[in-house]
């Protein structure tokens, strides 16, 4: 299996799928029409974008360019099912404007505020509850791998809890549909609803399977790096983030492009979480996705140069 480098998201009735800069928000509309959107991404450091290629250093930045793109494109994929009224009101150039900056600054406080509770949920509160176990297990170390546990203990609990609702089952659908799509033409088959139907709904360069990584070499950054006192131990939670982001990101990389047994390994616990995020599509979730890849990725010259160039020789 050759990595194509594809990434997506599931979105409101729709998937986002991305190659290189360039992106594509395809959206079934009330309609049923599908409605598809291309456009160019610019990174949040487009200025020095040499840091997003530079190993270790790039995972954080993807993250966060992943997070301001997941934004961006889920909010315009709401747009559609906006009240009528709020659709049909014609908007002249200055509401437009006004609009447009509304929605940007919005979309920066709602990523700021993700990233704060993120960190205070999955990696102060797990601290603490860990340390209440202090008078019966001395041992940092031992605690310090309980809390490792506690944390992926919350994240699945979290899933679990979200994946009651009915539109997030719908959108972990969309989610299935993105997966099926990639691994559909990462295994050299044309991109038609049949071949996207029978294929896997898991992908190793999944975001759940980089969380679970995070939350996972967290348990390791943690034991190797340590502080004596309290507050010293949340901040060295908070500043080590980072570092330990950009060490799943080049994992998950790897994961991506290889086989191996021991990369397939350490891959099955975050495929296994997939089953949680993921559920499968409809024929018409199929569609969408492959309109999505089609607006950003050849995927035919793909596979001629990978699979079928090889087979003719």
């Amino acid at each position: 299996m050759k990595s194509s480098n594809i990434g997506g998201q599931a979105v409101l009735e729709g998937i986002m799928m991305k190659h290189k800069d360039d992106y594509a928000v395809a959206v079934r509309k009330p309609d049923g029409e599908i409605v598809v959107q291309k456009e160019t991404y610019k990174s949040i450091v487009y200025r020095w974008k040499k840091l997003t290629e530079i190993p270790f250093i790039r995972g954080v930045f993807n993250f966060i360019d992943s997070m301001v793109l997941g934004m961006k494109t889920l909010t315009y994929s709401a747009s559609f099912y906006e009240e009528e009224e709020e659709k049909e009101k014609e908007l002249t150039k200055e509401e437009t404007s006004k609009k447009e900056k509304k929605e940007s600054l919005l979309m920066g406080v709602t990523v700021a505020f993700s990233l704060v509770a993120a960190v205070a949920i999955f990696m102060v509160l797990p601290y603490f509850l860990s340390s209440l176990l202090k008078r019966y297990i001395p041992s940092y170390g031992v605690r310090t791998v309980i809390e490792g546990f506690v944390r992926i203990g919350i994240f699945i609990l979290y899933v679990l809890l979200i994946s009651r609702m009915e539109d997030i089952q719908r959108t972990f659908m969309y989610h299935g549909a993105e997966h099926k799509c990639i691994n559909c033409i990462e295994h050299g088959l044309p991109l038609t609803v049949e071949n996207v139907r029978s294929s896997s709904r898991q992908h190793k360069r999944c975001g759940t399977s980089f969380l679970f990584l995070v939350l996972a070499i967290s348990i390791i950054m943690l034991l190797l790096v340590r502080a004596e006192t309290p507050l010293m131990r949340i901040v060295i939670r908070i500043v080590l983030l980072p570092v330990i982001a950009g060490v799943s990101y080049e994992l998950l990389k790897l994961a991506g492009r290889s086989d191996n047994l021991v990369v397939n390994l350490f891959s099955k616990p975050g495929l296994a979480i997939q089953k949680l995020t993921t559920k499968e599509p409809d024929d018409g979730m199929i569609e969408v996705a492959i309109q999505a890849v089609e607006a950003v990725f050849d995927w035919r010259t793909y596979e001629a140069e990978n699979f079928h160039t090889a087979a003719d020789h």
